[in-house]
């Protein structure tokens, strides 16, 4: 009988023969940050409503308010980067939002 195989990938552990969660650099991560939303949300047919200072709001989510890379959602408190939206707003897996907004 041989001994578990040590994956520094899962704390130790090897996992049930699943292919391990994919590796980001932070250089990715750091690109991901700061990826412009718009494009990827009109992608995803996500209807855009402009509003003043270069603003847009999604009519699916009134009152948050997306700029560039950043949002924020001021009725819940809510604010983050891109990574952020797609994990805490529609509800992605960190390497779900990766995949998304790195291409991959």
């Amino acid at each position: 009988m041989t001994a578990p195989r040590s994956n520094a990938l899962h704390g130790g552990r090897v996992t049930g023969g699943h292919a391990p969660a994919p590796r980001w650099s932070r250089e990715q991560i750091r690109a991901a940050r700061v990826a412009p939303l718009l494009p990827l949300l009109q992608k995803q047919g996500l209807q855009i409503i402009q509003r003043a200072a270069g603003n847009v709001e999604l009519a699916a989510y009134p009152g948050l308010l997306i700029k560039d890379s950043y949002w924020r959602w001021p009725q819940r408190n809510l604010a983050g980067n891109a990574i952020d939206f797609f994990v805490q707003v529609l509800g992605l897996s960190f390497h779900d939002a990766m995949r998304l907004l790195t291409g991959t």
